[in-house]
């Protein structure tokens, strides 16, 4: 007989922090990352690699790992995701050269796996209505890290060695795997089918030649013949890609599904959602961490900024019992249109509350409530929108939606940031006019998405929220310390 979550009540609570422990990754190098290129004695471009390897990692690994999951037990590739992370922290614990750190933050990139495979247990394992809100709670789970992460690692950096983030990284993988094996039960649900090889290779191999002229575009030049080669090989490999799924028998992901309107409508909004998202963890550390001598800049320390930022990830926590409510009465197509309107009045208020540190803390909890009512609804609407076998692929495909939207908001955002900067000294320094910029560019995002939800249409039948066939993608990414590495 399964165990379930009554058996094991701390279940959730572990596979959350799992989740939290992989998204600590995300800005674990926020707080030096002005620093890398003298910390790893190379050049500014060379530096970005750093962050790019791990955004590249995860892109790949994620729907991969999720397909092994669904054949060989979620259970068991969770705990490896969190192995290979733990190896890749302590490669870059112990080194100072650039390649070996490369090596290292790509093995870490490899745990983005761990969220899905997690959300993907909870399907198994819980009761229907107590499915939505852990849901919820581990899709939150990456704010949460990202934003305690901010606070955490600026404080280490202050006082220590910057070799001791990744112990500390370590560690906390090494605990969040001990509590799994003590915790969480394996399930015995099994999708049928063998893996696609060709198909993985294939998508990874577009996620790759797409993702990379987008992070490194503004090193390499927009117009230049490597970023454009890039995106046209990108857009052919992915095509050639989906012909071939659309052949196969035991696709990576069923791309028929995706033509359904819930599911289209629901991924291009993901897209607006994602591009929303990194805006606030781009803007307010540099604007908090500028000196007032600039005018406009607040002048606070790391660990301070980081704090005052910290709330958009903890209220993206607060938000997963009420999103959990609001739901079960009004279904997750209201909570993603509610969701987006408090994001859109989080950005448009904060085009005015750019003079002092406090405010700074309030855009970071209106913004946090309503990218966390957003980002609790999208794996909602994919389940109830296709069958129960078809479910993992679906909100592979959505969360993938989601990481390119990031993705695409750090490239726009920090070539804004670059373009309207002002050089002072020799070094160039952000201005509010980027900064509200970057503001509109988001609420304009929001706009969008919110015009994408109208037109969702209402469920015709219940969520089939338990047995999965295909593991969840989710990809989370250092995108946005990238655009703040060029903007440095």
């Amino acid at each position: 007989m399964t165990r379930t979550t009554n058996d094991r009540p701390a279940v959730v609570p572990v596979l959350a922090f799992a989740g939290i422990v992989v998204a600590v990754m995300q800005t674990l190098l926020v707080p030096v990352i002005k620093d890398l290129p003298q910390l790893l004695d190379t050049s500014p471009a060379d530096a970005t690699w750093v962050l790019t390897s791990t955004l590249l990692s995860g892109a790949v690994a994620t729907p991969i790992m999720g397909r092994l999951g669904d054949l060989y037990g979620k259970r068991r590739m969770l705990i490896l995701s969190l192995a290979v992370m733990v190896a890749g922290a302590l490669v870059s614990a112990v080194t100072s050269a650039l390649v070996p750190m490369i090596v290292g933050r790509t093995l870490q990139g490899f745990a983005m796996g761990a969220i899905p495979l997690g959300i993907g247990l909870m399907r198994d394992m819980l009761p229907r209505e107590k499915l939505g809100s852990a849901m919820a709670l581990m899709s939150s789970s990456i704010g949460v890290g990202g934003g305690l992460a901010l606070p955490g690692a600026a404080l280490i950096a202050q006082h220590t060695d910057w070799h001791a983030l990744f112990y500390g990284a370590a560690g906390l993988g090494a605990l969040a795997i001990a509590l799994t094996l003590l915790v969480v039960p394996e399930t015995p649900m099994r999708a049928r089918g063998s893996f696609d090889l060709p198909g993985a290779l294939g998508l990874s191999t577009g996620l790759v030649l797409f993702l990379l002229p987008i992070t490194k575009g503004s090193d390499w030049g927009w117009s230049s013949a490597t970023t454009l080669g890039l995106f046209a090989a990108s857009a052919a490999v992915l095509l050639l890609w989906g012909a071939y799924e659309l052949r196969a028998k035991a696709p990576l992901v069923d791309l028929r599904t995706t033509a359904r309107p819930a599911v289209l409508f629901t991924n291009l909004a993901s897209i607006m959602v994602g591009v929303s998202f990194y805006v606030v963890s781009l803007v307010l550390p540099q604007l908090l961490q500028l000196p007032t001598s600039t005018g406009y800049g607040l002048g606070q320390s790391m660990v301070v900024a980081g704090l005052l930022v910290a709330p958009l990830g903890l209220t993206m926590m607060v938000t997963a019992p009420v999103y959990a409510r609001l739901s079960a009465r009004h279904g997750p197509k209201f909570t993603l249109i509610l969701g987006l309107l408090i994001i859109a009045v989080g950005y448009g208020a904060g085009l005015g509350l750019m003079s002092a540190a406090w405010q700074s803390l309030v855009i970071s909890v209106l913004l946090g409530a309503g990218i966390g009512l957003a980002y609790s609804s999208l794996p909602a609407l994919i389940v109830g929108a296709v069958p129960a076998s078809e479910t993992g692929a679906a909100n592979g495909l959505n969360t993938l939606m989601r990481s390119i939207g990031t993705s695409v908001s750090s490239a726009v955002i920090g070539m804004v940031l670059a373009n309207t900067a002002d050089t002072v000294n020799g070094v160039a320094v952000p201005t509010m006019h980027g900064f509200r910029v970057s503001f509109l560019i988001a609420t304009a995002a929001v706009a969008v998405g919110l015009a994408l939800a109208l037109f969702l249409p209402k469920p015709d039948r219940a969520p089939r929220l338990r047995a999965s066939s295909d593991g969840e993608a989710a990809v989370t990414e250092e995108s946005g310390a990238l655009a703040e590495l060029r903007t440095r």
